[in-house]
């Protein structure tokens, strides 16, 4: 026996009825005859009626969901509701990945809020990642616009910027353990070995006077903003860029100061082991490398630039070894010449750097003669006054100290009193610069490694130096808009945990042979979007579903290579409805 499809047309519309109908064998051949008329059947009651007429049970497969089929005007079909998704999508299943949003459901305290906590930590983390924003336009605008309202299950209506502020104070206790959990999955997941530790520092600026917040201070800028205050970041990272920890301090704190305080607290969570701590040398002090060996600890260090003037016969001889091209390295004695010294002092000379240096110097020598010129022309116009003239002088010299050395300059004054300028170019610096241009002077208490695997390792700062510029360019860490103290540091811990899901984005994108840019990754596969279709049936309801769009071949090739596999449709929500 079998089902037929009937049809039959009434007021103007097609009717579909089902007979069950059986088939016999007659002398003439094979006959059917209907067994009973089933009227209007909807697909779930027909596969049953159609197993049973088979001679067994139907029993649809685990999870799959029964075929619905309805009637409707292909006229009234409309696109709704359309919604980035895939950033959001890729973060969020990086952040299952990590165990981040179980972690954070488990140990983020649940009290009478409407919305997890939990969940408005992951939006505050997620659009970190997907598209760098303040609070404020998340609530505003980017929320709406994005697909992490079906993604997270949390209503638009409930997204405000006080929420997302409280979800910062919420957020900011768990910092600790937070970067404990992460340690411990990115090691599970990449067999990362932490045995060589990157320390680096960096700082970052405030708009406003963050008069509420103690650390805000004025100090060394590396973005170049000396007007503004700012905080002080120092940063942890394995030697492939995977971090372990960081550290907020004051923005007007000596680097210097702060090596004992972060090698102990890394010790303190995650044990010494026996790891190798490599710095560059602006951390480096006869009391930090006291407090180093102290301890037991292996370390590699740079130097400051004018301990090279020690070594002025080694930078002359013919004792170099060539590593590979542009790179040579030669052991040295200890600078103090102290027998029996425990340290081994590597003396590295890279054509790179040294084209770096010299169009350095050339940029900031241009600069301080053409400044000369224009101060002895005011000189030469109009009687000035010494004082001023010299004030002039030095801040030219100043804003170009690395060309500095290469003048001498003389202010004098005339029979008037008028002041008089006079410079020369000092012919030794200039022979000092060309022998040390591109040299770098490395100290380590490693005895057992060649000067190139001890390069190599001192390279590997580059990972911490690009960390930092991934916070700010990519991640938006700067400038901090926030003023109290606990919201800044809230703010350091998303940027945090969107550095993680970039990092974690990237080793996919290395082993899947995708190269080392997850913002492409990230920027392709955001161009994916969730749409709500909307049908009117022939019972003249609507019938809604929302769907993914179909990635691109590209994209696809993306979504292959990582490991992920896009949903085609999204459950509608009761409130999404």
């Amino acid at each position: 026996m079998y089902l037929r499809r009937c049809t039959r047309t009434k007021a103007g519309k097609r009717h579909a009825y089902w007979a069950l109908v059986e088939s016999y064998r007659t002398a003439r051949g094979p006959r059917q005859r209907t067994v009973a008329w089933l009227g209007g059947m909807e697909e779930a009651a027909r596969l049953g009626v159609q197993a049973a007429a088979r001679g067994r049970p139907h029993q649809p497969l685990l999870g799959e969901p029964a075929p619905q089929y309805q009637r409707i005007d292909l006229q009234s079909i409309r696109a709704e509701a359309v919604r980035d998704f895939g950033a959001a999508w890729v973060g969020l299943e990086l952040a299952r990945q990590l165990g981040l949003v179980q972690w954070l459901e488990q140990q983020v305290p649940v009290g009478r809020e409407e919305v997890p906590w939990a969940a408005m930590a992951l939006v505050l983390v997620l659009c970190r990642l997907a598209e760098p924003s303040s609070e404020l336009r998340i609530a505003e605008h980017l929320f709406a616009h994005s697909a992490l309202a079906q993604l997270l299950g949390v209503p638009e209506a409930k997204v405000n910027d006080d929420r997302l502020y409280r979800a910062l104070d919420a957020l900011l206790p768990h910092k600790a353990a937070l970067e404990s959990h992460l340690k411990q999955r990115l090691g599970e997941l990449f067999g990362v070995s932490y045995d060589l530790l990157l320390y680096d520092l960096t700082s970052t600026y405030f708009e406003g006077q963050a008069l509420a917040n103690p650390q805000a201070r004025r100090g060394y800028s590396r973005d170049h903003r000396p007007d503004c205050k700012q905080v002080t970041i120092a940063l942890v990272v394995s030697r492939c860029g995977l971090p372990l920890g960081y550290e907020v301090f004051a923005g007007n704190r000596a680097d210097v100061t702060t090596v004992e305080e972060m090698v102990e607290l890394i010790e303190g969570r995650y044990g010494r082991a026996d790891r190798v701590w490599v710095m560059d040398r602006g951390m480096v002090s006869q009391a930090n490398v006291a407090f180093l060996k102290a301890g037991g600890r292996r370390y590699i260090l740079g130097t400051p630039k004018s301990l090279l003037k020690k070594y002025e016969r080694e930078l002359v001889s013919a004792n170099w070894q060539q590593v590979h091209e542009g790179l040579e390295v030669q052991k040295v004695a200890a600078p103090d010449g102290a027998p029996g010294c425990d340290e081994t002092f590597i003396l590295c000379r890279s054509a790179a750097r040294r084209e770096k240096e010299q169009a350095m110097h050339a940029r900031f020598v241009a600069r301080i003669e053409e400044g000369l010129k224009r101060i002895a022309a005011s000189c030469q116009k109009g009687r000035q006054d010494p004082v001023k003239v010299g004030q002039r002088v030095g801040h030219l010299l100043g804003q170009n100290t690395r060309g500095a050395g290469a003048f001498t300059v003389t202010i004098g004054q005339d029979l008037r009193g008028g002041a008089t300028l006079q410079w020369a170019k000092d012919p030794t610096w200039q022979d000092w610069a060309s022998r040390s241009e591109g040299c770098y002077l490395l100290r380590t208490n490693i005895a057992d490694w060649t000067p190139e695997d001890l390069w190599k390792a001192y390279m590997q700062l580059s990972e911490a130096e690009g960390a930092f510029r991934i916070h700010k360019s990519d991640l938006g860490l700067r400038p901090v808009w926030h003023q109290k103290e606990h919201r800044v540091q809230a703010h350091i811990l998303v940027c945090f945990l969107a550095y993680v899901l970039w990092k974690t984005l990237g080793r996919r994108c290395h082993q899947a042979g995708l190269g080392d840019e997850p913002r492409k990754v990230l920027d392709e596969l955001g161009r994916i979007r969730v749409v709500d279709v909307v049908m009117r049936t022939d019972t003249g309801g609507d019938l809604r579903r929302r769907c993914v769009s179909r990635p691109t071949a590209h994209q696809q090739i993306l979504l292959d290579r990582l490991g992920l596999t896009l949903p085609e449709s999204i459950p509608l929500t009761d409130e999404a409805v």
